[in-house]
Formats: C-alpha cells, structure tokens, sequence
C-alpha cells in the first residue's frame, strides 16, 4: 500500500473562512477557523486566507498534494479565477489560483462551493455509489450542484446547478436575485425562519414556542424538526411545505436533465426524513411519467464538514 495523500480543504465563507488538513479517505486531521473580513474587501480577504493557510501549515510534516478551495460566486474552475462572490463587497474577478500558487508553491484547485460540496458528496459521500445527481444544499440561499457520470457538470461558464433559481412562482416572492418566486425566496433559511416567525401567531400552542421558551431568535431547522418529532401540528406543516415547494422546483431540473437521484445538504436539511420524504413525494407528483420509479432523495452525509471535505476532495477529484 503507498502512502496517505493528504489536501488543505478551504470553505470561503462570507463571515469565516473554514479550512483543514484532510486525507484521501475524507478525515480532518487538523482543522483552522478564520474570520473572512469580507466587507474590507478582496485584498483583506486574501490576506486572511493566507494568514489561515500558514496556521494549518504550521508543524505538519506531512507532504500537500494540493489546495482546495471552495468559494461563493461564479467560478471559472480552469483558470482559477472567482467572479463577483455575493457578500464579498468589491470583488469582481480575482485570480485566486494564481495568488495562492504564487504564495505557497502547492498546487490549487477553485470550484464553486455548492458544485465542491458536491464533489465531495461523490468522493467522500452519499455520492460514492451514484454515478449521477443532483446536490443540493438548503442554506441561507438555495445552492445546487450537477455530478452527471462522475463529473461536474458547468455549462459554458461555470454557473450551471443554480436550483435555487428556478421559478415555482412567476408572480411570486422577490429574490435577492432580483427575479421573483425563485425556491430559494422560499426555502433559503432566512426567508423561512421570517415566514415561521410571521405564521407562529397564528399558532400560539405550537411546540416550537415552548422549544425556544419564546425567543424567537432561537428558531432553527434543528428546533422545528424537535417540535415535528413531537408531533407539532404546526411544525409538520412547515417541513411538508418547505418539501413539497422544493419537490415541485426539482421536478423541473429532473425533466431537463433526467438525473433522478437527489442528494440534500445544509441547515434546512436538519427538517430530517419529513423533509426527504415530502422532496420525493411531490418530485413524483411533478415529472414524467417514465422518470418517477427511478426518484430517490438521498440525505447528504458531510454535514458541518461538507466545506472542508468537499474542497478538499477537488484535490484528488480529477473532472
């Protein structure tokens, strides 16, 4: 057997830039947190990415393949350069490749960070077995990734697996997109939690109230699933809801692309089974006949770890 090969995974995340020592078989073996700056700007960015990877390089005596990173944004992933990330004021296209090459001499990779969180279900996780799917990570937006036969799959400049913009609404909710009624100005967790909080007064015995003993900044995914399993009618209703709404818009990219395995990641996905259950549901209500028998909703298996990982597997994922 040859030696252990080992990555740095990086997660640019508009409040922290997560990253970490991980080995081919998907374990964190050291891990950094550093605040990202995000509003001073690409160059203060840049320099707190720097300033992270040098503490996960400290003291490891162990031989990099290469550096990960996944960054919010339109992605060209060939040249390395990232382009107008939303929540990073002042960036337009940075060549981060380059920069971070030129700084550490390892070799780097930059992939969009739903189509790395992706790559890292396929490498690492409830991917491994599937040769196609669609990833999709339920966050405070709604982001996607295509994997079709082992592959990412980018459209012509990057920015293909954008679900949480297909439309369930043409005269729906606003988006931060500036469209309307796109899923994610639905199931994106800020919308959600606004529209819990709106909905609750109706609902005064609701199980969520006593789980967060009235303050309503403490409402989560996490507390609405608690409320569920406590048989809430209220919290059922939420997470078949947020199910059937995200079901109805994946049907959509199913019938284009005839991928039928889904694979679900992030906070919202913390409704548990209800919420797969609901995706598979109204998915089958929603497509072609001969694509139903083959839906499958699978959860994500990463987790928190999803952004290191999958950054990490960019590394030893060749597209």
């Amino acid at each position: 057997m040859g030696r252990m090969k080992y990555s740095i995974g990086i997660d640019l995340g508009g409040t922290f830039i997560k990253m970490g020592i991980v080995n081919e078989k998907g374990k964190i073996i050291k891990k950094v947190e550093i605040e990202s700056k995000a509003k001073e700007g690409p160059k203060e960015v840049i320099k707190q990415l720097k300033q992270g990877i040098k503490l996960v390089l400290a003291n490891n005596l162990k031989k990099i393949e290469g550096i990960g990173i996944g960054s919010p944004g339109l992605i060209n992933s060939k040249k390395g350069v990232v382009e107008n990330p939303p929540n990073f004021p002042g960036w337009e296209k940075v060549n981060l490749k380059k920069i971070i090459e030129k700084e550490f001499d390892i070799p780097t990779e930059i992939e969009n960070d739903a189509n790395a969180a992706a790559v890292g279900e396929l490498i690492y996780g409830a991917g491994k077995k599937l040769k196609s799917f669609l990833m999709v990570t339920l966050g405070t937006g709604v982001g996607g990734g295509i994997i079709y036969n082992n592959k990412v799959f980018r459209g012509d400049t990057g920015a293909a697996g954008e679900v949480g913009h297909i439309t369930i609404d043409h005269n729906g909710d606003p988006c931060n997109c500036g469209s309307l009624g796109c899923i994610e100005s639905y199931v994106g967790n800020n919308y959600l939690t606004q529209r819990i909080k709106k909905d609750l007064r109706q609902n005064p015995d609701s199980a969520i109230i006593k789980l967060v003993e009235g303050d309503m900044k403490k409402i989560s995914p996490r507390i609405v699933h608690e409320a569920a399993l406590l048989d809430d009618p209220f919290a059922k209703q939420v997470i078949a809801d947020t199910g059937n709404k995200l079901g109805h818009a994946l049907a959509s990219a199913i019938n284009v692309l005839d991928i039928a395995n889904i694979i679900i990641g992030g906070g919202v996905a913390g409704f548990g089974k209800l919420l797969f259950d609901s995706v598979e549901h109204s998915a089958k209500e929603r497509v072609l006949i001969p694509i139903k028998p083959r839906i499958k909703v699978y959860p994500a298996k990463l987790k928190n770890e999803a952004g290191i990982k999958g950054a990490s597997a960019l590394v030893f994922y060749k597209s």
